[in-house]
């Protein structure tokens, strides 16, 4: 089991925050602006569009393999298609959300994407966050946990990683993007399982406790 967790979390890990090295993000869209499917599947595509080639054959495989988790699940919204089997993916454009699941018994890969309007009305902050949970509810701590931002500048059409403030903690911290509102909610477990919330209060362009 602790091998299937692992081989799950490699590949929405190198999908999230292994692909994406690269400074810039060039989105793509048409129309006068991005919204949430235009910022998801720049961001999973990240490295095919600048072109990226890995030479040895095993880091390749595992590169390829970590791109199809969400880009399958949003290919086939895109063209209508069903979601692969054990999968549950939650589009939410009006509201800039996405949620990708892949469940096997208790154990749930979740990969949360959304973004923010900033209030000088042209950036957008983009979020993209990577976990495995137990029961649906209870993170399972590990070392592929993650959580990204990206600052869209619609002069350059790029996003790039940026300071939002905060720091980012992973060991027995669970983070869950906004799909009504704009604050992130934090749960913390304690060595004993039980937790206790608290929120990010977004002000604009980033977030403060």
């Amino acid at each position: 089991m602790k091998k299937f967790i692992y081989s799950l979390l490699s590949i929405l890990f190198s999908l999230s925050f292994t692909a994406n090295a690269q400074d810039a993000i060039e989105v793509r869209f048409l129309g006068n602006a991005p919204d949430i499917i235009d910022f998801a599947w720049s961001y999973v595509t990240a490295d095919e569009a600048a072109g990226d080639h890995i030479d040895d054959e095993e880091e390749e495989c595992c590169t390829n393999e970590s791109l199809n988790a969400v880009k399958h699940a949003l290919e086939a919204y895109r063209t209508g298609e069903p979601q692969g089997e054990n999968v549950t993916f939650t589009v939410d454009r009006k509201a800039g959300y996405i949620r990708y699941e892949y469940q096997q018994d208790q154990y749930s890969v979740v990969s949360e994407m959304c973004y923010w309007n900033e209030s000088d009305r042209k950036h957008k902050l983009f979020a993209c966050k990577v976990e495995l949970l137990i029961d649906g509810k209870r993170l399972y701590p590990g070392q592929f946990d993650g959580l990204e931002f990206y600052r869209y500048d619609p002069a350059t059409r790029k996003m790039s990683p940026v300071d939002v403030g905060i720091e980012v903690e992973y060991h027995n911290i669970s983070y869950a993007l906004p799909r009504t509102g704009k604050d992130i909610t934090v749960t913390r477990w304690d060595d004993k399982g039980r937790a206790t919330q608290s929120t990010l209060k977004w002000n604009g362009r980033g977030f403060t406790k």
